[in-house]
């Protein structure tokens, strides 16, 4: 049964060649990202959140066999094994490897997965060359698409924790570019309470891709406040640490100070003990004094707003702002990747986009009038809302034609190993 219903009259068919560039595009730049690594480097899980490699490039191509090409009767799969192995977490589909047992899995191996990756995009390439794909099957490419660029950003994130936990503290890439900057004064600007509309209309029935946790557009009470003017920098949050921040209770909320008892938190994910380093994906590094702080849990970006006397902001609040502004700045397709200062235009707020994942004070819920995607697809988003906290804007990780003004990320409150950030907001005009 398709993931969607048949098209209609009142919806616009996707361009059949320019899906097909997307999914080259989008599938080459996985390949890409993996290049600089060994066979031994995609094998590696450094946790149990975290995913190897190698189980990235083949669940994203997994995700098009199973659900596109496998979704025609008497379809014959690369190997039936493969579909309990990359599996994630749909449960509609059947059982799955136990995610944090992937880094066990040394076969096969990370030839046999690019050349498994090779095969199913043989596949769909005969099915877009022969017009073979209606429009509810081309609707799933697309949302495979941005499926693997998620996929693309944690292939980074997880192997920076995977070179981290390696004594030797070896790069990903040594040849990653740092522009250095300076940060701008930190000013507010001033919202007025309004009647927002925030969200995205529905998908497929919008024209423009969005996932089901962003919709349906709706209206929202946004009361007077200001924003930070741009993301806080290490030399910010470095006071915090400096001031003793770790150690105050009174500036954590009750599980966030039994996690950092009992992890010894000391300091952000990364920061070095010597005060000066950080590990970046170009390995270790001194560290930026300008530059956004990234790694931060959604209880040290919480307990940095209350000691600056400040608050996180809403996702409706960072979401009235970003309406309208072009998704731009230090993205991936930059090639940092890593948090760099912004230049000062003076104006404004700045990097809404790229640079860091914005922890905002929302927790994960639904929408009013939200309907996840019908079939075994729904459970892509709809069924972890338990226990979430929203993030928005994107990092310096993230493609930028995945990114948009809608676009809701979520993590549990104690992770950190992803480009988190935050920018301050405080009540009132």
């Amino acid at each position: 049964m398709s993931a969607f219903p048949a098209a209609d009259d009142t919806r616009d068919a996707i361009d059949a060649s320019t899906l097909a560039a997307r999914y080259r595009a989008v599938r080459g730049r996985s390949i890409a990202l993996a290049a600089p690594l060994s066979a031994e480097d995609a094998m590696v899980q450094s946790m149990p959140d975290a995913s190897p490699a190698k189980w990235h490039l083949a669940h994203t191509t997994w995700f098009f066999e199973r659900f596109v090409l496998g979704a025609r009767d008497g379809y014959a799969p690369v190997d039936p094994q493969w579909d309990y192995l990359f599996n994630s977490y749909y449960n509609s589909v059947g059982p799955m490897h136990a995610r944090p047992r992937r880094g066990l899995v040394s076969r096969p191996s990370l030839i046999e997965v690019l050349e498994y990756r090779e095969e199913v995009d043989a596949r769909m390439a005969r099915r877009f060359d022969a017009g073979d794909l209606d429009e509810a099957a081309a609707r799933v490419v697309l949302l495979g698409t941005h499926h693997e660029q998620q996929h693309q950003e944690l292939l980074l994130t997880d192997i920076k924790h995977a070179l981290w936990c390696n004594p030797l503290g070896p790069a990903y890439r040594d040849d990653l570019a740092h522009r250095a900057g300076q940060a701008a004064p930190l000013r507010w600007v001033a919202r007025d309470e309004a009647v927002a509309e925030t969200g995205a209309e529905p998908w497929p029935d919008a024209v423009e891709f969005a996932y089901d946790n962003e919709s349906p557009r709706h209206r929202v009470l946004v009361a007077a406040h200001a924003l930070a003017s741009r993301p806080v920098s290490n030399a910010e949050y470095a006071q915090f640490v400096d001031d003793g921040a770790y150690a105050n209770p009174a500036l954590w909320l009750s599980d966030g100070w039994a996690l950092l008892q009992a992890e010894g938190w000391q300091r952000p994910l990364y920061w070095h003990e010597d005060s000066v380093r950080e590990f970046t994906l170009g390995g270790w590094r001194a560290r930026d004094p300008h530059a956004p702080v990234c790694h931060l849990s959604h209880y040290e970006a919480d307990a940095f707003a209350r000691w600056a006397g400040a608050r996180l902001p809403t996702e409706a609040e960072w979401e009235q702002a970003a309406q309208g502004v072009a998704v731009d700045g230090n993205l991936a397709d930059a090639f940092a990747l890593h948090p760099q200062a912004a230049d000062d235009d003076g104006a404004g707020l700045r990097q809404l986009f790229g640079d860091v994942w914005e922890w905002t004070c929302s927790a994960y819920t639904a929408y009013p009038g939200f309907r996840p995607l019908p079939g075994s697809l729904g459970e892509y988003n709809g069924k972890f809302m338990s226990g979430q906290v929203v993030l928005r804007g994107g990092s310096c990780a993230t493609p930028r034609d995945h990114m948009r003004a809608s676009y809701r990320n979520f993590f549990p409150p104690q992770a950190r190993w992803q480009f988190s950030g935050l920018r301050l907001a405080r009540d009132g005009a």
